[in-house]
Order: structure tokens, then sequence, then C-alpha cells
């Protein structure tokens, strides 16, 4: 079945990406393994920001693993949209245009662009960190492709980032989440985290934002009603999640992340994921796709498994935040420092 996703393109004039490499192998039919079991793809990343990055970088590795390698038989041209849904557009337009073998799409708003421009086209588009594929119309809601188009999901552990808040702040009774109301991802999160709060004895305070310059006036509202905040893996807010770190440490307000680059930023910790992990998994699935195995439309949907604790001890300092020894002793990697 073939379907329009749901996604606003708006006008853009910018210079898009950069090559690396260039290449003609194409194969025969699209998804499937060429004669000179050479490839061409495109990768197309909406925002450039840590776990953006670390699924990029996770993705071709799972390609390598699976004998599909940068320099030998694999040709990359990789381009990034900048937060922007109209450059995402142009992106995905000339990838078909060049009939790449595959598009690997990075977060919702590329993976709805490229199979708005692939699906009739027969090539396979394959996404990684889009957290409700449901929601962004890539799937049904058992999660089934709706075409040619599969990949894994980034869905938040929201229900162990509540439990892990509460014990860091016994005293807390407000969250703020800061989100853009254009992506599907925050919407399905912050619905989720409505649902669950209450079980924790917390509420939720949101404030909707519709590009980056509404951020400093937002986070300056949202900051005044809340006791902490918890950051989602919206691209919008994440490329200026300095901004708001430095408001809320002038006003002694946490600030939780949703995974480790976000820890490692300033955010006091989070339960998140491994984003080269899920890049991997993501890779391991565009080779099958690649080399004949599999259609894109035959595989389901993938959601990472598990989560882990990343805190950062520099960040409860300047707090004033006892860090409780239960969370210590569990937590996978703990910062000393804030990245610069």
């Amino acid at each position: 079945m073939k379907r329009k996703v749901t996604a606003i393109l708006l006008a853009a004039a910018f210079t898009m990406g950069v090559f690396t490499g260039c290449g003609n192998a194409k194969n025969e039919a699209k998804g499937s393994q060429s004669k000179a079991e050479e490839y061409q793809i495109g990768i197309s990343q909406f925002a450039e920001h840590g776990s953006l990055d670390n699924c990029r970088e996770g993705f071709l590795e799972g390609l390598k693993e699976e004998g599909i390698e940068e320099g030998k038989n694999l040709t990359v041209t990789y381009k990034n949209a900048a937060a922007d849904m109209g450059t995402a557009g142009q992106i995905a337009d000339t990838f078909v245009s060049d009939q790449a073998d595959l598009i690997c799409a990075i977060a919702t708003p590329s993976a709805q662009t490229a199979y708005n421009a692939a699906m009739d086209m027969g090539i396979p588009v394959i996404y990684t960190a889009v957290t409700d594929t449901a929601a962004a119309q890539l799937t049904d809601e058992e999660g089934n492709p709706v075409g040619e188009v599969t990949g894994t999901s980034d869905q938040l552990p929201i229900e162990e980032q509540l439990k892990m808040i509460r014990e860091m702040l016994p005293e807390a009774k407000t969250i703020g989440i800061m989100y853009t109301t254009s992506e599907a991802n925050s919407i399905s999160a912050i619905e989720t985290y409505e649902k669950l709060a209450p079980e924790y004895g917390f509420t939720i305070e949101k404030a909707g934002i519709t590009a980056t310059a509404d951020i400093p006036l937002a986070a300056e509202s949202l900051l005044s009603k809340v006791d902490c905040m918890t950051n989602l893996t919206d691209n919008t807010v994440v490329n200026s999640l300095t901004t708001i770190l430095e408001k809320a440490t002038k006003k002694s307000i946490p600030v939780f992340g949703s995974e480790i680059e976000q820890v490692k930023l300033g955010c006091l910790a989070a339960e998140g994921l491994d984003y080269v992990e899920l890049g991997k998994q993501t890779g391991r699935m565009a080779a099958k796709v690649l080399k004949g195995e599999a259609k894109a439309s035959e595989m389901t949907a993938e959601v990472i498994e598990g989560s882990s604790l990343y805190i950062n001890t520099e960040t409860a300092e300047t707090l004033g935040i006892q860090i409780p020894e239960s969370l210590n002793e569990r937590a996978a990697e703990v910062f000393e420092t804030i990245s610069k």
C-alpha cells in the first residue's frame, strides 16, 4: 500500500549537504543486489546534533558488519537539512533524481520527506530515530510498513525516566517539556508523559514552539512554572539545548535529557538509548534490503531493547543536588564535566 505521509514542506533555499565520493554503480532494481555488488546510497539527516550523528555512525558500522563498506563496495552521499523541512524535501528529491539504491533517513521529518519522494520510484527508504512510526504514517499501528519503507524507532523509555526523576527529586511536583508543535515524535511522547506522570506524583507543564526563535521566551516562561524539565528527542529543541541549560542553571532548575549526548552537554541525567547501537540495528536492516534478502515492505519496524542511565556529576554539584547512591551504582556512565 502506498500513501503520502503527512509532512509540511516549507519553501527554503539552503545550500545542502556534503558529497562524499562518487559512484555510478546502480542496481537493476532498487532494493536488490547489483551484479557488481556495489551500492550507492543517500543519507538524509534532519539536523546536526549528537544523537543523530551517532545514528549515522552506527548505521555505517551496521552496514560494514554485513560486508557493505564505504570506499570498497559502497558510495555514500550525505546531506543535512539543518532542521528545515523544505531542505529535507529538496534532499529527498535529489536522492531520487540520482537514482540512489537506498535512502537512509535519520529522524522523522527526513523519513517522511524521503518516503514521499521515493514511494513511486521503487527506491527503499530505511529510517532511524523515528519515535512513533504510526503517528508519522510510516507504519500501521502494528508496525507494518505502508510501502517500501521501514527502520528503527527510538521510542523513549518514558516510565523509566519518570521513575528516575522521582528518585532523584523526591519533592518535585511539576515537570516542564518544550516541544515543536509540528513534530509527530514530540506530540506522541508528551501524550505518554501526561498519561504516566500522575502515577509518579507529577504534573506536566508543556510549551510548544514552531521555530528556534521561539525557544528563549518559551524557556523563560516554562522555567517559571516547573520544578524541573525533561527533554525529548525533539530536533529543534535539542539544537538549542545549550540555551535552555544556561537559563535553567541560572534558576537552579535541573534539566533531564533523553540520551547520552544531552547529558554530556549538561543535562543532569537521562534514562536513555544508545543511538550508535540503534544506528547499527538500522544498518543491518538496510544490508538485507541492498543484498536482496528482503524487501523493506516485508520488514516490520524495530525498537531497540532496554535503556541505560547516564549522570552528570558536575551539573549535580552546580545545582546542589545529591545523587542517590542507588542511581550512582546502576549508572552506565557518569560524566564529571560538561562538554563545551
